[in-house]
């Protein structure tokens, strides 16, 4: 601060005075009135120059202490600014984006974009449109073009073009490996990660067209294998897909993905994926754990070798008949709560309103099966006969894993709920059944009807509830069974092994959280994009903006378990949202304004990254440097 006033006249005005810096763009403003020369007389200073100083010198101190006097004109008459734009837009900027800021510099990412576009002709930042686009994902998501013409509402303010987030798209694709290695590598700088176990899972995303791609060899005709096809969905939707395999650690901290055409199998993602993180752990040993629809011999064979193991869900209708047997024998369980002997025919018929069998409705019991398997390996041996004779066969392998099966009474009540209601809707459906429109689906309520077919042209045929059916499907209720390869240490007693099992199986729901995180709040659908380059890239950037928010949670989370007061635990809307609310405004590029209130989960952002973002007003300088300090 300094003191102006004009020094020509013989009676002037003495002003405290303030420079202004934001960004390039400097000013200066009078924020206060001390007195005309005058008018200090007639108060009785008998030298007003001096006292104006005196003035600004403590201003300055104050200023030092985080506060300053101003005085502000406002002319309620003045109008906003005009624009050509047809939607006024709103001009307070977003800061919320810092804290994510500070997780993207610490992965490094500018050195990779260096790395991999070093020697090239590259005359623009790729780093600073990724990570912008990773903020957006998170923030504000939208097409990469409305993420463009929304960057004006960052406080920094970038001013890369549309053409440079499509090269910076071409950028990432070429390097997908490289680059999903890297942010694992360097995610560890940020938390320390846990591979002791890995979650796999697939999901679709399908796309707004109503044809799938159809790729034709220019040379010979021959149609090649598009991106975008038609394949199962468990919405029934007639879109083609785009299908992604997705790999987290026991935190469910992501650690790769890879993407696949919606006609492939997801059984076969897992094997190549595992294959390349199995690299990235450099032969660390781990734990495959996965839902029923990707446990194939194949896959349980391939984490049976190099010290890996597998976890996966087994459905108990598809075990063999003898295995099958030995489930339904009610024999061998034990309570999963002390170990002790129990029946499941008893398990199915106490009463459970009861208040003094709360704690066995709440319990399960449990049974281990042994459950080796012979597998082709691929390869053949001669085989050496009694007579002499040779014959070459097929190698075989055998597949060591135990069956792990648990009954719930909880469980069975809750599945038997749900198919009540079912069959009420499938006896209202047979009061006036509509024989042209009757479809049959595996998982529908229809599935309870049966239809008798009479062999007359004259008689229609016949619909009644499929009793057999029902029966059928009661048999399972209650029933779970989980595969494994892990032994049983000595010192470990039967319950407390499938209590680890069942432990680790029951947080598969962590990466149905991402996927849920992914699709609702980084709204990675709908993809404005059709071929397979610029569709990777897109799912890579929402892939960073998934690692990033999850590192910033796991930090919260570890911030909450600290706290002397009880656990805090903040949900993805709490977080979400609170990023999102963080704006300040421009106030005549004096200082900034903050729009927004304080919370509890800022309160924790602070703590963790000490960027002290639960201020009323800022300087400009002051936001600068804290840009300054995370970069």
């Amino acid at each position: 601060m300094k003191l102006n006033y004009d020094r020509k006249s013989k009676d002037p005005t003495y002003f405290i005075q303030v420079g202004f810096r934001n960004g390039k763009k400097t000013s200066t403003r009078n924020v206060s009135r001390i007195g005309k020369h005058s008018e200090l007389l007639a108060q009785g200073i008998e030298d007003p120059l001096s006292y104006a100083k005196q003035q600004v010198e403590k201003a300055n101190e104050q200023q030092k202490n985080g506060k300053i006097s101003m005085e502000q004109k406002i002319d309620f008459s003045e109008k906003v600014l005009a624009s050509d734009s047809i939607v006024s837009e709103s001009t307070n900027l977003d800061i919320g984006y810092f804290f994510l800021q500070a997780i993207y510099h610490k992965l490094n990412v500018n050195d990779f974009f260096k790395k991999v576009t070093d020697g090239s002709k590259v005359t623009f930042d790729p780093n600073e449109v990724n990570r912008f686009l990773t903020f957006a994902r998170i923030l504000d998501p939208h097409s990469k073009l409305g993420t463009y013409d929304r960057l004006d509402r960052y406080f920094e303010q970038p001013s890369f073009g549309y053409q440079h987030i499509l090269h910076t798209m071409d950028i990432l694709y070429r390097n997908y490996d490289e680059y999903i290695s890297y942010l694992y590598e360097q995610s560890g700088n940020i938390i320390k990660r846990d591979q002791s176990i890995c979650y796999f899972d697939c999901t679709n995303y399908y796309f707004e067209t109503e044809t799938e791609d159809v790729i034709v060899d220019e040379v010979t005709g021959e149609i090649l294998k598009g991106f975008r096809l038609y394949g199962p969905s468990k919405e029934h939707r007639p879109n083609p897909l785009v299908e992604m395999g997705l790999f987290i650690d026991a935190k469910g901290i992501p650690i790769s993905i890879c993407m696949a055409s919606g006609s492939e199998s997801e059984q076969t993602l897992a094997i190549p994926l595992e294959k390349k993180i199995t690299q990235m752990f450099k032969g660390k040993k781990f734990i495959y754990c996965a839902d029923a629809g990707l446990n194939s011999i194949d896959i349980r064979l391939f984490n049976s070798m190099g010290g890996r193991a597998f976890i996966v869900t087994q459905s108990v209708k598809k075990l063999s008949d003898v295995l099958q047997t030995a489930v339904f024998n009610d024999s061998d369980y034990h309570l999963l709560s002390d170990g002790k002997a129990a029946s499941i025919e008893y398990m199915k018929t106490f009463d459970r309103f009861d208040e003094n069998n709360r704690s066995l409705y709440d319990d399960r019991v449990f049974k281990i099966l042994t459950a080796d398997r012979a597998v082709d390996v691929g390869l053949t041996e001669k085989k050496l006969y009694k007579n002499g004779r040779t014959k070459t066969v097929k190698s075989k392998a055998i597949l060591k894993q135990t069956i792990v099966v648990t009954f719930s009474r909880k469980m069975m009540e809750y599945q038997r709920n749900i198919r009540n209601n079912q069959i009420e809707r499938a006896k209202r459906l047979l009061e006036n059944i509509d024989p042209q429109s009757y479809k049959k689906g595996p998982h529908d309520v229809t599935r309870f009807i049966k239809r008798n077919h009479k062999s007359s042209a004259d008689v229609k045929d016949e619909y009644e509830l499929d009793q057999e059916r029902i029966n059928q499907e009661e048999k399972y209720d209650g029933y779970y069974a989980i595969a494994t390869n892990l032994q049983m240490d000595k010192n470990e007693s039967e319950a407390e092994f499938i209590h680890s099992i069942l432990s680790i199986n029951e947080k598969r729901y962590k990466i149905e959280d991402c996927f849920r995180i992914m699709k609702t709040n980084l709204c990675a659908r709908p993809v404005f994009h059709q071929t397979r380059e610029r569709i990777t890239a897109h799912f890579m950037i929402c892939y960073t903006a998934l690692l990033v928010y999850r590192l910033l949670e796991a930090q919260l989370d570890e911030y909450g378990a600290k706290l002397k007061t009880g656990k805090k635990h903040f949900t993805t809307s709490n977080i979400i949202e609170t990023l999102q609310n963080m704006k300040v405004s421009n106030v005549q590029d004096m200082y900034y304004m903050s729009t927004y209130k304080g919370s509890q989960t800022l309160n924790a952002l602070n703590a963790i990254y000490d960027l002290k973002l639960d201020r009323k007003y800022y300087q400009p300088k002051e936001l600068h440097k804290k840009i300054k300090k995370i970069l």
